[in-house]
């Protein structure tokens, strides 16, 4: 059953990220989009878990999936915070823990029985590392630059992709059991970040921005090496 369910939320993490681009998620606004989404959770599940006959649970993931999204939709107009973000996701993954649970009680067999559960967790991870985190660092930050009345300068999207290298680095550091590296990026960021340090407010919501980024990072890194050895 444990891996049944990693490779369900992990197909959860590629199709809402990885499969799900930016201009997506404004559309979603609109049935059509939102049903086009929810298929491709529901196709994404049908593959990763292999279970060629079972049709039902990705019918199931289609109807639950764009149910919740549904409801966020209506009760934030799509404007979505990073709270918002973050119950969204949990409600999501919820979801999916209570399917597993209740396909247990009939006593169905929840053994994953497919191939590449290794490539299948490290595609995942990859996606709610990078991206995904992504997502909800860049929400996160916004809300601060906005309470602050910040004013930054430089490359557009450049704090963006920096940040999904940065993440990208730490998860191939955790990948291949040389966590130490981190240390260095770390070392190394500070010292291309210098002169900015200068401004006290700067310096500090580069500061919050990195350690919030590597956290997630080092945490779903981690957690997706445990995943992987189940």
């Amino acid at each position: 059953m444990d891996k049944y369910l990693a490779v369900l939320i992990s197909a959860h993490f590629i199709a809402d990220f990885l499969l799900q681009p930016d201009g997506l998620v404004q559309l979603k606004k609109r049935p059509p989009y939102l049903f086009f989404h929810g298929a491709v959770h529901a196709l994404t599940a049908y593959l990763a878990l292999q279970n060629w006959f079972a049709w039902q649970v990705p019918l199931i993931v289609f109807l639950v999936h764009i149910s919740i999204d549904y409801i966020k939709q209506a009760k934030t107009g799509g404007d979505e915070s990073a709270k918002v973000f973050l119950i969204d996701q949990a409600a999501h993954i919820a979801s999916l823990i209570i399917l597993v649970l209740i396909l247990q009680n009939f006593s169905l067999n929840l053994d994953f029985a497919g191939q590449g559960y290794e490539v299948i967790i490290t595609i995942a991870a990859f996606s709610v590392v990078v991206i995904g985190s992504g997502f909800y660092v860049g929400k996160f930050m916004k809300e601060i630059i906005e309470n602050n009345n910040l004013s930054l300068k430089g490359l557009e999207n450049g704090g963006k992709l920096i940040g999904q290298l940065e993440r990208l680095l730490i998860l191939v550091l955790i990948f291949i059991n040389q966590p130490v590296g981190i240390g260095f990026l770390v070392a190394a960021k500070s010292i291309l970040r210098f002169e900015e340090s200068k401004d006290h407010q700067v310096a500090e919501y580069v500061i919050i921005g990195t350690l919030l980024s590597f956290t997630l990072a080092i945490v779903f890194s981690i957690t997706a090496t445990w995943v992987m050895s189940l």
